[in-house]
């Protein structure tokens, strides 16, 4: 797969269907040349298996964009779920993806504005600066603001709910289930998909969230500018600063780490405890950093928001509370209004979920029960990990293949893994209370 612009979309059922069937043709031949390397004695590692794989999954999700290279984004932050090869490959999705061509970028203008882009603005990069799954992101100049203008992928919104129909029977084959059982967990990761791609829905919740979070320090949000925006192009200001590699290159002192990953850690327990809301998409490429003030951290792309009910906010906070591990009943008691115990569980079974939960809880809840907590000693990440991989590993848990608890907290744990994967590279320490 090369960087070259692209210059079409493969936005048909058909024709995605049959962009899914070529990898896994390809896939299969990089098997069958492993496999007869080592007939003859010649050196193939299983890495280089994987790596093949992951170089040719990794350009087929490039080139079909939308909700399965989300999902690619997804996993590069659950690290400990993937090879290495493939959490390197599908890592790149966190920043770009080979980009659209020019055409296809007037086109989307012209469609949406009945303009070019070069009428619209005074100044327009049709080079993308950034590319990544759901849309691509071009500089632009008008009225003497410096602009960010995102312009999503044509057909992605159309492609999603196609897309999981291809993945899930895969899916449910390999991990043995039925539909039923999985059904509310994809339902909640379909809307929020197709949230994403709704740019007029973006546009208000960055608005509404950063006025709400107008009192807190060293935050930086965009304008957004309506006029210059619709369902499919989103215009907001061009932030300054560096993603967290780039910025982590410039060897910034502990005291400005610190005060970004405060920033941070208070943004996100702000709008988890007062605004029942949560930006929930927390990879690196939604953070520019600059040592400006001390630390300043700019949080980019509300496309992800997840609004948390009262009852689940109440739920997943008193499952953190350091009173529940000392009082197994009140534990049980949580778990069942979780979904995760049932009335119907066989002894054994209640007791293995009971001992899985204890021991996962105390680890995710660790940095909540310290006044501060040093997020650059990177063993607490790795014992985060290290559970995934023994949980997974587990023979008795491998056997209940069933999916248990609230599909609200796919994404509340997604965020939380994700905050802490970020405090963590970025070795902040934090006052957590």
């Amino acid at each position: 797969m090369s960087d070259e612009p692209q210059t079409s979309l493969p936005t048909t059922k058909v024709a995605r269907a049959a962009r899914f069937a070529k990898t896994g043709f390809n896939v299969g031949t990089n098997y069958i040349k492993h496999y007869a390397k080592k007939a003859v004695g010649a050196e193939s590692t299983t890495e280089n298996l994987h790596a093949a794989n992951a170089a040719e999954l990794y350009g087929t999700l490039s080139e079909m964009k939308g909700s399965v290279l989300k999902v690619a984004q997804m996993l590069a932050m659950e690290k400990n779920m993937l090879p290495t090869a493939y959490a390197e490959q599908f890592a790149k999705a966190q920043y770009s993806t080979p980009p659209l061509s020019g055409p296809l970028v007037v086109k989307a203008f012209r469609d949406a504005f009945g303009k070019s882009p070069f009428q619209l603005f005074d100044e327009f990069e049709p080079e993308a600066r950034q590319a990544a799954s759901i849309g691509q992101v071009h500089w632009a100049r008008k009225e003497g603001k410096t602009l960010a203008v995102k312009v999503q992928y044509p057909g992605v919104a159309d492609s999603i709910k196609s897309d999981i129909r291809l993945v899930k029977p895969i899916a449910l084959r390999v991990m043995g289930l039925n539909e039923a059982q999985v059904r509310p967990y994809l339902e909640e990761v379909e809307t929020r998909l197709l949230e994403e791609t709704d740019y007029k829905l973006e546009l208000r919740r960055g608005q509404e969230i950063a006025a709400k979070c107008q009192e807190l320090k060293y935050l930086e949000f965009p304008a957004y500018y309506p006029e210059l925006s619709t369902g499919r192009i989103l215009t907001m200001d061009w932030l300054p600063g560096l993603h967290l590699k780039e910025f982590l290159a410039t060897n910034p002192s502990q005291e400005v780490r610190n005060q970004i990953g405060q920033a941070l850690w208070d943004f996100y327990q702000f709008q988890f405890n007062t605004l029942h809301q949560l930006h929930a998409d927390p990879h690196p490429g939604n953070f520019l950093m600059r040592d400006d003030n001390g630390g300043t951290l700019g949080v980019l792309d509300f496309g992800c928001v997840k609004d948390v009910p009262q009852d689940v906010y109440q739920l997943f906070t008193a499952l953190l509370a350091p009173e529940t591990f000392a009082d197994e009943a009140r534990l049980a008691a949580l778990l069942t209004q979780a979904d995760v115990l049932r009335a119907t569980d066989a002894p054994a079974l209640r007791a293995l979920y009971l001992r899985t939960l204890q021991v996962s809880l105390e680890l995710v809840g660790r940095p909540f029960r310290q006044a501060i907590f040093d997020f650059g000693d990177p063993a607490y990440m790795a014992a985060l990990y290290a559970l995934g991989d023994d949980l997974m590993a587990d023979p008795e848990l491998r056997k209940q293949r069933e999916p248990r608890g609230s599909a609200h907290f796919i994404y509340l744990n997604r965020t939380y893994v994700g905050l802490f994967a970020l405090l963590t590279e970025l070795g902040a320490s934090v006052r957590t209370q």
